[in-house]
């Protein structure tokens, strides 16, 4: 197995603000609290330590013990829970949607990156102890954007009506996807732990939130992971002030409508990841979760009947914490407030709503997080690592736009030089001469003069593309080989990560799947890697 690792920002994968802020640029420097590094989270522990108080973990430690009752707990989880107790403990989070069968692969990568951290930070920091949390997102209302995964290029799909948090949907009607999933994958070994760890998971399990903590249970038994279901009245319990002030106060809406302010104000190439809203909670009961609106003097449930006065809205948040549910922007906080959490591992798109966070954060003294993107990766088999060196394309050619790699190579393999920098080079020295010949005559003419260049500039160009595209036509065959190689490497022209399941991976290395992306996902490394197994 060769690890190679790429800058995120020669992958062209990633936006600039994430390229950005792995870069450590100093212009990003008031969105963040502390840059992640090992140095980093020696002040981000005694600033968290001082925060967290002992109630907090007698809450958070009960909660656990009372979500973890009907679970086969490992050795390394039970003591990991048990940790949470100290006070010298502290929790490295990921978060994610409960995708069917783990969605997409990099699910495996978060979870990955955040165990990996924790054990970094006790070489580290022998005197704290640090465990690896998976948030799972239970009350989620976006089923359509979990109720499948892919494998081997087709789409198994849960087709259900369902609204309301996805964690309490049954699991119904996943007997069929068994079915059909079970017909695909073969007889061999690999697939038939493939099918048990699905039956287990899925058909055994009376809703989604059980099903999904039985699953990346399962997966992760062995290194300890403790997974978190929010939507627990008893940690809610401890949000209630802050909801009080995000509904009644409006704090968070107007602390990050400033951050956007400076984030546009920084660089007009980083957008707006998501926008706050007056009130960022969505009320959750008897199978809805819709937002909650402030209207003439009345608080109303968005699409439904429910509606509260000022005072009976007050009472309700006392009453029935459970029934408040944060959105993007408020969920970050209510993890910060119940785990005595160090840093927040996630995706790129999730780390660039985060840097809108912190001032919000700050209003509602909670300490803000480090942030780190997590580990991203790239799983080349052994027969894909030899066409790619016989046909001598590099582990960074492979990530060019399909266009710019086949006009790279066609140039490369051609026994004709189809380039035009130099003509383009001379013909920009030739006007050179005529714009000082115009000056000395009639400047009137320059403006015809620049056209004449433009022009020239742009049938230079279409020539040359039309030469390289008689070449393509010539070296057809190695056109079409690259194209299937890197359609393979990158389904769908988008990342493997984004696209495959780990099944489709685990047929093939089986309990050494992960085991092998242990050793090679460095955390800290802020870089994509390669694995290229031999």
């Amino acid at each position: 197995m060769d690890i190679d690792c790429l800058p995120l920002d020669k992958t062209g994968y990633f936006s600039k603000l994430i390229c950005d802020y792995t870069a450590k640029d100093p212009k990003l420097n008031t969105l963040y609290n502390r840059f992640p590094d090992i140095d980093g989270f020696k002040g981000q522990i005694e600033e968290k330590g001082a925060h967290f108080t002992q109630d907090q973990r007698d809450v958070l430690y009960s909660s656990m013990q009372n979500q973890y009752k009907n679970t086969e707990t490992s050795k390394g989880t039970a003591a990991n829970i048990k940790l949470l107790k100290e006070k010298n403990t502290f929790t490295i989070v990921t978060g994610h949607q409960l995708n069917l069968f783990t969605g997409p692969l990099y699910f495996l990568y978060k979870i990955i990156s955040t165990i990996n951290l924790t054990k970094q930070l006790k070489k580290e920091y022998p005197a704290s102890n640090f465990v690896p949390i998976y948030w799972m997102a239970t009350e989620d209302h976006d089923f359509e954007e979990i109720n499948y995964f892919n494998f081997k290029g087709l789409k198994f799909q849960w087709n259900k009506e369902a609204s309301g948090a996805v964690g309490h949907l049954p699991t119904e009607g996943l007997e069929e996807v068994f079915a059909l999933y079970s017909k695909t994958i073969g007889d061999s070994n690999n697939a038939q732990k493939l099918k048990e760890l699905f039956e287990n998971a899925y058909l055994k399990n009376d809703n989604l939130t059980d099903a999904t903590r039985f699953l990346a249970n399962e997966i992760f038994k062995d290194y300890g992971l403790v997974i978190v279901d929010g939507d627990d009245i008893d940690l809610k319990k401890t949000l209630v002030p802050y909801i009080k002030k995000d509904i009644f106060e409006q704090t968070a809406f107007g602390k990050v409508l400033e951050t956007i302010k400076e984030i546009e104000e920084i660089s007009s190439d980083y957008p707006v990841q998501v926008n706050p809203r007056e009130i960022n909670y969505f009320y959750l009961k008897d199978g809805i979760r819709e937002r909650i609106i402030e209207s003439k003097e009345h608080y109303i449930v968005n699409d439904t009947s429910f509606s509260f006065t000022k005072a009976a809205l007050v009472e309700e948040i006392s009453t029935h914490p459970e029934r408040f549910s944060p959105n993007v922007i408020a969920r970050p906080l209510y993890q910060e407030v119940i785990l005595p959490n160090l840093c927040y591992i996630g995706g790129g798109g999730e780390i660039a709503y985060w840097l809108e966070l912190k001032a919000a954060f700050e209003a509602m003294n909670v300490p803000f997080p480090i942030l780190l993107v997590r580990n991203s990766a790239l799983i080349i088999t052994e027969k894909q690592a030899e066409k790619l060196e016989r046909m001598n394309i590099s582990k960074s050619d492979i990530f060019l736009k399909q266009n710019s790699l086949i006009n790279k190579k066609i140039r490369e393999i051609s026994n004709i030089d189809i380039d035009f920098s130099p003509q383009k080079k001379l013909l920009e020295e030739q006007f050179k001469d005529l714009y000082l010949l115009t000056e000395k005559t009639d400047k009137s003419f320059l403006g015809a003069v620049k056209a004449q260049e433009v022009k020239q500039k742009k049938g230079l160009d279409a020539l040359e593309k039309r030469l390289l595209q008689a070449q393509k036509r010539k070296l057809k065959d190695h056109v079409v080989r690259m194209t299937e190689l890197q359609n393979e490497i990158f389904p769908n022209q988008s990342l493997q990560e984004r696209q495959l399941n780990f099944s489709e991976f685990y047929l093939a290395y089986g309990e050494d799947l992960v085991p092998m992306l242990f050793e090679s996902l460095n955390p800290l490394d802020l870089m994509f890697t390669v694995i290229t197994q031999k």
